[in-house]
Formats: structure tokens, sequence, C-alpha cells
């Protein structure tokens, strides 16, 4: 992706033709790198979005709709208290920076006029947004930056704003001759495509790669390799590049790769990759939020599942070694019977031993060869075979408790296992919540009172039709699993899962008609794309009525047995099936 200083110039021509001269009418944080202005201009309600989110860092207008907090943290309520009912009055990017300032004008408690600057950063893991007064001094920011995390800078209340090191690069809207700009590019001393972006301020490797294209040079060749007509040619394209943005000539698109996966995003057109490969928007707004809308919240979700996956992880491990240990300990069980033949091969031979005897040798009766036993000389024949029955009933009891903690260790990885799985198919914070709430339950996570029921009661199954019009519902989590197989599904509905592999449940609704056959398939299908086993070619799949299934009492989230059942080999797929929002 290109989030560079051409996307921002033209990001910050966008807000200046929408949101200069609009008032602030609310201010949210629905994370805690996020913040929302909802401005009002013109009769016209934008909603801007300002992420300072470490792989994603962005600002642009947008449609997508974001959940708030019910408790606003304090960097919101020190923008409401300063800037709410603001009128922005100039956005701007300094030097070609990917940095964006925006100035909004406001009343203080006193009645009179002040100008405050709201400044977003965008630089990756060290982005961050600022809130400052008149004078650049900082009030707060998103991120807090002590001299303990950055040697450069320290971003803190009461500190003076200073921008980050530019590294001596040259700001590309300057006036530039040729010579300037072939002794510039030599100094740098490396290929062609990194002294671009290492020179000039707001030039990405896209661009770089574009402008090398333009002027059909090699981006992998050596500045020092360059004759001066290349350098002219370079020149030429990245005159007439920089003269379109200064003209405002953009034109956002995205590169697309069979119409489904996009590759990059630019506000000049990147002919590198064809026209055919392009798409084109009439905002820079709708192509970030296009291009961001599902990579944001995978992010974002990932992001916030990755304790709670470290966690579940972490309680695996430890049951994987614990099995280990138990299986090998039984293993040590196994010759246990032995010790109950000896004791009454000694019993039955009683009368021919005699005191001081270190060994008896008879015939196993249950073999028919002959054996050598060992004894005791010091104890009586009776204690001797007392001495092996015991060694029997220990291994016998060591048996049975063993075999008892290797079902609830395995039980405990199963259910873990479906955790785990559950937590690869999150998409919303509200199935985040319900296997918080799982995990909490069963003593992984300190419990707490949840106060944000409604989101819990929100969350709902995926819910599919098939390409014959059944509904299929597939379970987010162990929690919805339960309700679903339990509670919603009719006796006459089809119940499908993974065999011996943690997965979601699946149900299709049959509404008192017969399931087709495309209809079986295609549930298959899914219920092994959201299992463990999605990455295979082929995985086996159990169905069955939902009335052949029965929850033991006591049992864990999502567990449950059944021993009439189909089994069907299928490829995990969810591309004949239609999602319903």
């Amino acid at each position: 992706m290109a989030l560079d200083g051409i996307v921002i110039s033209n990001i910050v021509y966008e807000l200046t033709q929408k949101i200069v001269g609009g008032r602030i009418d609310k201010i949210y944080q629905p994370e805690s790198d996020e913040i929302v202005l909802s401005i009002r201009h013109q009769k016209t309600s934008y909603k801007l979005l300002l992420s300072s989110l470490a792989n994603m860092p962005r600002i642009h207008l947008t449609d997508v709709p974001k959940k708030n907090p019910l408790n606003p943290p304090n960097f919101c309520m020190l923008l409401r208290k300063h800037i709410a009912g603001g009128r922005v009055i100039k956005v701007i990017q300094p030097h070609f920076e990917r940095i964006v300032e925006l100035y909004i004008e406001h009343l203080n408690d006193l009645g009179d006029r002040c100008i405050k600057i709201l400044i977003i950063e965008i630089m990756g893991r060290h982005s961050n947004i600022i809130f400052c007064d008149e004078d650049k001094r900082i009030l707060d920011s998103i991120k807090h930056v002590s001299a303990n995390i950055s040697s450069v800078r320290e971003v803190l209340p009461n500190r003076p704003y200073a921008y980050p090191p530019s590294k001596d690069k040259l700001d590309p809207t300057e006036p530039l001759t040729l010579n300037a700009f072939v002794e510039n590019m030599k100094e740098k001393k490396a290929i062609i495509l990194k002294a671009l972006y290492f020179t000039f301020n707001g030039i990405s490797p896209i661009i770089s790669e574009e402008l090398c294209y333009r002027a059909s040079i090699n981006s992998s060749s050596h500045t020092e390799e360059l004759l001066l007509d290349d350098y002219e040619r370079l020149y030429d394209a990245f005159i007439e590049l920089i003269h379109g943005i200064k003209q405002e000539q953009y034109i956002p698109n995205i590169v697309s790769l069979n119409g489904q996966v996009y590759e990059e995003f630019s506000s000049v057109p990147l002919t590198s990759y064809g026209s055919e490969s392009t798409i084109t928007y009439d905002s820079i707004s709708e192509v970030l939020d296009a291009y961001y809308a599902k990579s944001s919240n995978a992010s974002r979700m990932h992001q916030k599942s990755s304790d709670m996956k470290k966690l579940v992880t972490t309680n695996l491990e430890r049951c994987y070694k614990k099995l280990d240990l138990q299986l090998k300990q039984i293993k040590d069980t196994e010759d246990r019977d032995k010790y109950k033949i000896l004791g009454e091969l000694i019993t039955a031979n009683i009368h021919a031993i005699k005191e001081g005897d270190e060994s008896l040798t008879t015939v196993n009766y249950y073999t028919n060869e002959e054996i050598t036993i060992k004894l005791k000389p010091h104890l009586t024949p009776s204690e001797n075979a007392a001495k092996y029955y015991d060694r029997y009933n220990k291994l016998k009891r060591t048996y049975a408790a063993l075999t008892e903690h290797i079902q609830d260790t395995q039980s405990e990885i199963d259910h873990l296992e479906s955790i785990q799985n559950a937590l690869s198919f999150i998409d919303a914070e509200e199935d985040l919540l319900l296997i918080r709430q799982e995990l909490m339950e069963y003593g992984y996570l300190r419990f707490r009172k949840n106060k944000n029921k409604k989101a819990l009661e929100k969350s709902k199954p995926f819910h599919y039709k098939t390409s014959d019009g059944f509904d299929i519902y597939v379970g987010k989590n162990n929690l919805q699993n339960d309700e679903l197989t339990t509670k919603v599904a009719a006796s006459l509905d089809w119940w499908f899962h993974t065999k011996e592999v943690p997965g979601s449940h699946v149900i299709v609704r049959t509404d008192g008609k017969e399931l087709s056959d495309t209809a079986f398939e295609e549930a298959a299908a899914l219920a092994a794309f959201y299992s463990k086993a999605n990455k295979s070619s082929k995985v086996a799949v159990d169905y069955t009525l939902k009335k052949h299934i029965k929850k033991p009492a006591g049992s864990v989230p999502g567990y449950v047995i059944y021993h009439t059942n189909y089994s069907m080999y299928v490829a995990p797929s969810d591309e004949k099936v239609t999602l319903v929002e």
C-alpha cells in the first residue's frame, strides 16, 4: 500500500473542498488509536476518521459505521471540551510530509476566539494523533512518547511540538533543476528505486517504480550506472508528476487483481500495472474506505484477540505436555497383570518354597511355559505373594486414575482447540466478548463483571443461503454452537460438523422439506471451511438430523454426542453459498 505524500496531498485537497468552514458536531473515540469527527458543512454531514493504527494509519472521510464505547476515553473528552462546536478553518500538509494538520477555531470559556491544531502523523508504528494549542504546544496525544521510548523526540503534554526528523529529504514541490536532481540522486549511491524515495519527502517505493517505468529505466539500476539521457527522462517524468499534483489533477484509483484482490492504491495512475487492472474513483476517501474496509476490521480483531490467542496457545501447550506425560505413565502400567499372575503362581506353589529361597521355578499354567520368579529370601512365601499382589493392585489403581486423567486432559484439549478455532474466525467485538466470557467461566481468565450485556445479545451466527435457497447457520464460537444446536435447530433440521476436528456447528433449516444433494454438499463444505482443517484439500464431515444430537449434562460448551450419522469428504469452501447480511 502507498499512503504516501501524494495520497496525503489528495486527502488534504478533498478535505479542504468538503469540510473547511464546517462545524464539528460530535467527537468519538471508537478505538484506543482512532478518532472520528462528525462535521457538518453546507447542510451535509461528514465523518472524518483519524487512525494511528500501527499497520493501517490514515485520515479520510468515511461511511463505515463505528461502534463507540459507553465511556469515552480521556483524550476524546479533552477534544470534546476544546473543539466540539468548533469550525475547521484550514487543512494543510507541511513539507509534503505524511502529516495532516487541522486548524480549528473555537470559543474558550471566556468567549474569546481561539485556535487549536489537531495533527495526525502517518508513519507506521510511529503514527500518532496530537492535539496542540495555537503556539503548537502539545495539550495531549493519543499515544504518549517519552524519552525512554524515543531519544529523537518526546510527544508529551506541555512539550513543544516538533516535526519528526526528515533525514534531509527534499520537498518535491519546491523548484528543482536537472543538475540538482542528478546531484542529489547520485549522492545516495543506491539503486534508482531507493534513491528516489531516499531523496524526496512523500515519494513511496510504488511511485518510485512508476517514475522508472514512465522513464523507461530499470528500477534496480544503480545511480552510478545511469547516463545523462536516463536522468533527463527520469527528471522529466518526475517534474510532470509533481506538476500534476500542484495542479490538483488527482485520479484516485485502486489496482485490483482479477477484480477481487486489492493490490495497491494511489492518487495518480499506476501505468506500470496496466489500465485493465485499475479501478478509478471520484474520491480518495472512497478509495481508502474500499481498500481498508475488510483488512482494517480483520487487523483490529487480530490485535484485540492476540492476548486470548496467546492464552489459549499457552494452555494448549501445557495440556499437550501433560497428556504426553500421562501417556508415558500409563504405558508403565501395561504389564500390571504380570504381577497378579506371579502372585498366583507363588500361592499355588507355596508348599514347594523353602525358607531362604531366592527364586521359584515352575510352569506358568496360562502359557504352559517354565518361568522363574524372584523371591525375597527374608520374606515368607505368603509375604512374597502378597508383595506381587500389592504391586498389581497399585498399578491397577494407577491405570484407572490415569485413564480418567487422560480423558479429562483430552477433553480440555478438545475444548481449547475449539476456542482456538473460533478465535480464527471472529469478525466482530461481540464474538470476542462471548469467547472471553467462556474463558472466564472455565477459569482461564480472571472473572470480571461484564458491563456490556447488550453486546453479548447482539452477537449472531453466520447466516448463509445455499445455491438452491436453504438457510444455513454457522456458530462463531462454542456458546453459539450450543445455542444453535440445542435451542435454534428443529428436530428435522440437519446438523454438520467436521469428523474428530475442532470446528463450528452448522445447521441447515429444512422447514419440513427434503434437503437437496447440493445443499448437503454446500453445508458440508461450509463446516469444513469453518474448522481447524480448512487448509486441507479434503475433510471428513459428519452429518445427521438434529434429533440424533445429545448434549451430556455438565459438558463444556459446544460438546455434543451422536451415534447415528452419515459422513462425506469435501473440500473446504464458502464460495457456493451466499452470506446473508
